[in-house]
């Protein structure tokens, strides 16, 4: 038994139940990058706050709908 950690009871049944844990994303780290464009353009050019702008509602709309795929993969008795 040296796999066990010295608390674990070896009487109690493992988990059933599978950890949920969503999938990796790129798109927390293009939302920072657009706000930071859109917020540089703000003080340079409006071209760079509106490409900044569209990026930033582009990545937001994408991740809720990643996230709203990611929750209804659940069991219901979640």
């Amino acid at each position: 038994m040296a796999d066990l950690p010295e608390s674990a009871d070896p009487a109690v049944p493992p988990p059933t139940e599978a950890i949920h844990v969503p999938e990796p994303s790129y798109l927390p780290a293009a939302i920072a990058f657009a706000a930071m464009v859109a917020l540089v353009g703000v003080i340079t050019t409006f071209v760079l706050t509106v490409l900044g702008a569209v990026v930033v509602l582009v990545c937001v709309f994408r991740w809720i709908g990643q996230t709203r795929r990611d929750l209804s993969e659940l069991p219901l008795e979640h």
